[in-house]
């Protein structure tokens, strides 16, 4: 049950192994930073980073003729201490756009977010007396503007997405509704769970049967984080699950080790998160095209709508899983707006102004 389940031990086992097989593609002096950061970074994390640092030092080799038979775990310090900010800003631009080779096109928060371990590398290193220049320290990164436009669903979108998903849409072939109908159940139960609890789509693959409880209408899931949490839903989300758990899933004969899992793909496996994501997307295509849906933006929705309703910005990033409040505050900051804007009409001038008797009175 929950972080103890099979699934999220050969997953932790999987992303260990998987840092190790990177680790030992980088360079000692990259690998000493990445361990650094093991106290307080999630494995996931530190996969992105041995990545990003590659892709870094994969740049060096190509573009350095010195470097060319050099691989990467043979770099030394003092190869990388000899770059300048001009270097550093020349991969950042490499970063922005490549179109030989390997073409790649990143936006400025990609860039950014790539561009985050070298700097930490960087200045590891720096700070621990290991090198005495920091190309990095002169190297502006990219300004990355908050978009408090964040991408919510109202109740009419709600309504036409779950309603697609029970009776599909007219563009629908006799094969695409016949092919939806085998997953009614689960696909409904699937969104209405997202939409009513706001739990990320990594959460909701991650469910086991046994992480449900009827008697209180709760569930055990695993945090972004690793860590565990009990969240509770309503009636609504109740019944859907219900009819899931004793229609679609009872007839499922699931393969071998996949016999707890909650929600199945049609391969009788525990679904995927892509899998989730592309089923998001396919339903939000036809109820709702005007906007671009995807799994975290059901759990915007939620997160919204629970705000409005509670106006405690302190319970929804607790049952959002967000650690620092700060964090909800910065997303969910549009909706302040949306008092303001109340404000322009709560207050009427000439019926608010005092009678001319009263003001004589005054």
């Amino acid at each position: 049950m929950g972080r103890d389940s099979q699934y999220y031990k050969d997953k932790k086992k999987q992303q260990t192994l998987k840092l190790r097989e990177l680790i030992s593609e980088l360079p000692g002096f990259a690998t000493d930073y990445l361990y650094d950061k093991e106290v307080s970074s999630q494995t996931s994390t530190l996969i992105s980073y041995a990545y990003d640092l590659l892709t870094f030092f994969r740049y060096i080799k190509e573009m350095n003729p010195r470097f060319k038979d050099v691989a990467v775990k043979d770099f030394h310090l003092e190869d990388i201490e000899r770059l300048t900010s001009e270097d550093i800003v020349e991969y950042q631009r490499y970063l922005e756009l490549n179109d030989k080779g390997e073409k790649h096109e990143n936006g400025k928060k990609a860039i950014a977010r790539k561009m985050s371990p070298l700097r930490g590398m960087f200045q590891y290193h720096f700070e621990h007396g290991y090198i005495e220049n920091n190309p990095m320290a002169l190297v502006k990164l990219p300004r990355i503007k908050k978009d408090k436009n964040i991408i919510r669903m109202n109740s009419e979108e709600i309504a036409a997405l779950l309603d697609a998903i029970e009776h599909g849409n007219e563009q629908m072939s006799e094969r695409q509704r016949n092919y939806c109908k085998r997953t009614m159940q689960r696909d409904l139960a699937i969104l209405t769970l997202m939409l009513g609890t706001g739990i990320r789509v990594s959460e909701c693959a991650g469910l086991d049967i046994n992480d449900i409880n009827f008697t209180d209408n709760s569930m055990t899931i695993v945090r972004k984080g690793g860590g565990q949490d009990v969240l509770y839903f309503g009636a609504e989300v109740c019944d859907v699950l219900k009819n899931y758990i004793d229609g679609e899933r009872a007839r499922v004969i699931p393969e071998k080790d996949q016999e707890h899992a909650l929600f199945y793909s049609l391969q009788n496996k525990r679904i995927s998160v892509d899998a989730i994501e592309n089923l998001v997307k396919k339903y939000a295509k036809m109820a709702v095209p005007s906007k671009k849906i995807t799994p975290h933006k059901l759990r915007s929705t939620y997160g919204t709508a629970l705000y409005r309703e509670t106006g405690d910005i302190r319970l929804v990033a607790d049952v959002l899983g967000h650690e620092n409040v700060n964090t909800t505050i910065d997303y969910y900051a549009a909706i302040e707006d949306e008092h303001k804007r109340r404000a322009a009409n709560a207050v009427s001038v000439r019926k608010s102004a005092p009678e001319k008797n009263d003001i004589d009175n005054v």
